[in-house]
Parts: C-alpha cells; structure tokens; sequence
C-alpha cells in the first residue's frame, strides 16, 4: 500500500512557530527515509494552530531538504489566486525539483471571512468560475493557450524539464465531477468529509473510465490517523487534538490539559462526531483499518493527517504505520 503525509503544519503550546516549521523540515527528511510516497503541505490562513498560508515557500526549503520524495501542496487554494502566478511559482519549483513536484489544488477559503476578505475581495466570485481558473492554470503550465488568446504570448517561465503534476481535492460529488472534466486524479478529504466518502470516489472512477475508457483514474485518500505503541497511549495522544478542533482558539494544548479539561455536552458531541472520521490505536489497529478503508474507497494511495501535541509522538506515528505496513 502507497503511504503519504498530509502536513498542516501544526504547532503546540509552550513551542514556537518557527519551531513548528522546523519540526515539518526534520518530518519531511524523515518520512523520505521511511518510503513515504510524497509529502504535501496544507495551505491556510490565520488559524490558531497552524503555521502554513504559502506552501511553495515551505516546499523550496523541503525539496532542498529532501532527494526523491514527491512534494507539493495539499491545496492551493486557487480562488485566492492568479493562475499564473501559481503556475509561475509551481513552475519554478519544478525547475529546482524535476520530477517531484505536485499542484493540489482546491476551492475552500482556509480561514475564516474576515481572513478571506484580506486575502481576496472577490472569493465567492471566484469560487463560481473554479472551471475556468483550473483551464488557465493548466494552460500557463502547458503554455497551452491559443493563438487568438490574450495571453498566447506569455510563456511561464521558468519552463520546467518536467511539469507540476496536478491534482484536484474535495468531499463533494461536484468536486469529483469536476475531476473527471478537468482529467485530473482526484484525492478525496475522508478527514474532512460527512458525506459518502466511498460513493463519491466511486462515482469518479466509473466517470473516469467511461470518459476515458484508456486511462486509469488515481485516487488518494486523506485520513486523519494517530498510532502509538498502544491504544491507550495513543488515545491519550488524541485528547490534544480533540481540545484544540472544538476550542480553535490556541495552538495545541498539552495533553495534560486536555486530560483536564472538562468538555460541555456540546463539545462531546463534536469530538464524537469528529472521532468517527479518525482511526486511533496501536499499530495493528491502525493498519487493519487504513487497509479496510483503502478497500472500501477503492484507492490507489493513503495520506495520512497526524496532529498530536508532541512532535515526537507525530513522528512516531507516521514510523508505526510504515514500518507494520512495509512488515
């Protein structure tokens, strides 16, 4: 089974963001030792707890870093966006980094209204010609547009030995609907979803083959997973996690204070909910259900999103699935 990561870039009470930043330095190194397929960065802005609003600046100093593995982020958030200067910076990346470099892209807003309003006065009118902006992007990579077109002269440089390779990313039916027209492989947020994770993905990959009968749809799988040496340990590791998704108001909080922290009906039932999309356990548990969600969704690759407290519990993790994985 082909294993990813998905990095949010988390950081923990009582560290520092950079130390944060560091610490997705040191994990990408690691993860590349492992045999982790690719390593992509998440893209979001002015969230308590996370570090990242521009994955290409993070994924210059990872490609540095790292010598084989698969980077890119995990999404652009293209209605923030130019195309072309996302198709200048991601081609640039792929000069530095040939053959490595991967352009998810995505349409949700990454942090709150007021956060989206400085960014982008325009998003909800940009979110509605997502198509369109997906079709230039492509053709500035390509250096695709037509003759007749305004931008037939620009050329995106620098031009890469190798293209982004690019990927789209949802939850909904109308993202792997719109996969499928953009001839795009598909990586589906079963983290993030309360919809029919597996049906979606399905419906892609029949749209996939009768649109291109000689092709094979791809289809990644994000889970949100944490594995320790035993279930306990690695139920307590998800108390801080649990904290900060129904607070989101601070980094990480320690697991002592989450083990402290009482929780209101409200937020037991968040956590419940929030439990339901994440797979905790030691590394027998875990693994037998990464398999039999790979099964059920039928994908190609597993991505896993870990965010605990302790850095070094988040490294262990990501170790525990891969070494029981590769036996």
């Amino acid at each position: 089974m082909k294993l990813s990561i998905l990095d949010q870039v988390p950081f923990s009470e009582g560290a520092s963001q950079q130390e944060a930043l560091h610490q997705t330095i040191q994990l990408a190194k690691y993860a590349e030792r492992l045999g982790y397929e690719r390593y992509w960065i998440a893209e979001h802005h002015d969230l308590p707890g996370l570090t990242c609003p521009a994955p290409d600046v993070l994924l210059s100093r990872l490609g540095a870093e790292t010598n084989k593995i698969r980077i890119g982020a995990g999404a652009v958030l293209l209605p923030h966006y130019r195309p072309f200067n996302i198709a200048e910076r991601y081609n640039l990346l792929a000069t530095l980094y040939p053959g490595r470099i991967d352009l998810g892209i995505g349409r949700a807003p990454g942090g709150s209204a007021e956060a989206t309003l400085a960014l982008s006065e325009r998003y909800l009118e940009k979110v509605r010609q997502y198509p369109e902006l997906i079709d230039e992007l492509r053709q500035f990579l390509t250096n695709g547009f037509p003759l007749d077109h305004n931008f037939s002269n620009v050329t995106t440089r620098p031009v890469p030995p190798t293209q982004p390779k690019m990927w789209l990313l949802g939850t909904s039916d109308k993202s792997a609907q719109l996969a499928v027209e953009k001839r795009l492989p598909y990586s589906f947020a079963h983290f993030m979803s309360d919809s029919n994770g597996p049906q979606i993905v399905q419906s892609y990959k029949k749209a996939w083959e009768e649109t291109y009968p000689n092709e094979r749809p791809y289809v990644v799988l994000a889970v949100s997973a944490i594995c320790a040496e035993t279930e306990q340990e690695a139920e307590e590791l998800a108390l801080s996690q649990a904290l900060w998704q129904v607070s989101q108001d601070s980094p990480i909080p320690s697991t002592e204070k989450a083990r402290q922290h009482q929780f209101t009906e409200q937020q037991k039932e968040m956590v419940k909910k929030s439990r339901k999309k994440q797979i905790i356990g030691n590394p027998e548990q875990v693994v037998k259900e990464l398999l039999k969600l790979k099964e059920v969704y039928d994908a190609d690759e597993i991505m896993i999103l870990t965010i605990t407290h302790s850095y070094e519990a988040r490294k262990r993790s990501y170790e525990l699935i891969a070494n029981t994985i590769n036996g």
